[in-house]
């Protein structure tokens, strides 16, 4: 019998309508499945068949699906009848500001966006207005989101960026058509844990910002070698150009602190999204008062314009203030747990591959993991490109989901633990793990 049926019959019907039949096409995968609902750690698809869930939303249901706390504030916003009126400031969104303010060291002032890409849009266009420069340093195998200045480079092909160079830089590896030339020529990339490269650039062109995740988890978990985020501060504070943090991924699922927290070092600007708001539609831009200022400038050649019909929406600003209340609050003991959870899944995915005759590494940051073919830590793209067996991984990904362990079916995409999940989770996980091993 075959399945996902109605998932088929209901992309068919989309594809009338709608380019490719996905409203965000990088959701566009094999197998095709339509979820139509998701509680805790769990998903249902449009045939009925439950799943554990490791995608989130990208990452971004760090509570899991439809967490009742989160949900109850917003049905308190929906009960209040509050209002985004387009003239003068919400309810809701000075509340949050403060929090986010106090419990993010870098943050002395933020703005709110609807979207991740658009706070890393503002935030190199307050970076351009700081510095009077126009060029970008990003990184081979990082995403920053989908404009024209970062819509690039992501899992490249060897043959569209070439072998691995140091000092150097790549080819810009556009993920769209409709992005002029004289833009791109404005963006470098390098790859990750690669000082050298950094200042290679930074020598020849007048470099506004540099912009990564400070931990790599568009393309699984790649972790900053010693003293590499430390030199990019160095180097950025030498050089004049701004250091941005892309802690869209990375915020909040690994500290409240964001990452930034956990590595010591201070960003100028940083952006957050996703499981800010434990995946309501929210972003964040934040950094220090001199910098962020620019949005309010007195000079108009000097000001930063945001705007944004939604920023704030009183439903999204109400679980962004709900997502950080229980992120705080002592009884949850929020990442006490999911390290419990992410170290269990650790240990066993070890154990289960040991046994398997090819090379395997498990990356893991607290709650984020991704299980690597090959026979050593990922230091950059480059190093997994080459090292990977991505044939494998697509063949494993794939049976787990037909048992049920959905894991986004795209290799070295990473995988996301939620507060939701259990430790039965994880055993069932494991024996489903094992199960396909010995299947494949």
């Amino acid at each position: 019998m075959q399945e996902n049926l109605k998932s088929a019959a209901i992309l068919q019907n989309n594809e009338q309508w709608i380019p490719g039949g996905v409203v965000s096409l990088n959701r566009k995968t094999e197998p095709n499945i339509c979820f139509v609902k998701g509680q805790g750690s769990r998903v249902v698809d449009a045939d009925g068949k439950e799943y554990i869930d490791y995608q989130a939303g990208f990452a971004a249901s760090f509570f899991g699906h439809n967490d009742q706390d989160i949900n109850d504030a917003v049905k308190r916003t929906l009960s209040e009848s509050q209002v985004l009126m387009g003239a003068g400031p919400t309810l809701l969104e000075g509340a949050f500001a403060k929090m986010f303010c106090e419990s993010v060291p870098s943050a002395e002032s933020i703005q709110i966006t609807t979207t991740g890409s658009e706070a890393t849009y503002h935030a190199i266009r307050i970076a351009r207005a700081v510095t009077k420069r126009d060029h970008i340093i990003v990184m081979q195998g990082g995403y920053n989101g989908w404009h024209n200045d970062v819509a690039c480079n992501v899992i490249s092909r060897l043959e569209d960026v070439g072998g691995y160079v140091s000092p150097g830089e790549y080819p810009f590896d556009s993920l769209s058509a409709g992005v002029p030339k004289a833009h791109s020529d404005l963006v470098h990339v390098v790859n990750y844990n690669d000082l050298d490269s950094i200042n290679y650039v930074l020598e020849k062109y007048e470099v506004a910002c540099i912009l990564l995740e400070p931990l790599l988890q568009n393309i699984g978990i790649v972790k900053p070698q010693a003293g590499y985020l430390e030199g990019l501060r160095e180097l950025s504070d030498k050089n004049g150009c701004l250091l941005i943090f892309d802690e869209v991924k990375t915020g909040f699922r690994h500290a409240l602190g964001g990452y930034q927290s956990i590595c010591g070092v201070t960003p100028d600007l940083s952006t957050f999204g996703k499981a800010v708001a434990n995946g309501y539609p929210l972003g964040v831009i934040a950094g220090k008062k001199k910098y962020m200022d620019y949005f309010v400038h007195p000079d108009k050649e000097n000001r930063v314009l945001i705007a944004g019909t939604y920023n704030a929406f009183p439903l999204t600003t109400a679980a962004a203030i709900a997502t950080l209340e229980k992120l705080k609050s002592p009884v949850h003991k929020v990442y006490e747990h999911v390290e419990k959870l992410g170290s269990a899944l650790e240990k066993g995915y070890q154990e289960i591959f040991s046994k398997l005759d090819r090379p395997v590494y498990v990356a893991r940051q607290g709650s984020a993991f991704c299980v690597y073919f090959m026979d050593h830590e990922p230091v950059n793209f480059h190093d997994v490109l080459v090292n990977h067996d991505f044939d494998f991984d697509a063949r494993y990904r794939k049976e787990l989901i037909k048992k049920g362990v959905y894991n986004f079916p795209a290799p070295i995409k990473q995988g996301s633990i939620s507060f939701a999940h259990t430790m039965e989770d994880i055993e069932q996980t494991l024996e489903v793990t094992a199960q396909v091993l010995k299947q494949i």
